[in-house]
């Protein structure tokens, strides 16, 4: 399963990791992602979703129906 954010297309970023002697080695940066349920096309689906696309009000959340509690 790939790192990616299906909103924006947010992936895995390549960097290095620099000692204090200066020796560079490299690393992965992978995003922050969240498995949400989001409403798509009328529907409601699981997706993976990086934080700043929840933070940002870019996912629309089902709304949670109240049932009838008796008794």
């Amino acid at each position: 399963m790939a790192a990616v954010c299906e909103l924006c297309g947010k992936k895995r970023n390549v960097a290095n990791n620099v000692s204090h002697s200066h020796i560079k080695s490299k690393t992965v940066q992978k995003p922050n992602l969240h498995r949400v349920r989001a409403v798509v096309n009328g529907t409601s689906r699981r997706m993976r979703v990086c934080s700043r696309c929840l933070r940002s009000g870019k996912v629309q959340r089902p709304t949670v129906a109240k049932t009838d509690r008796v008794g």
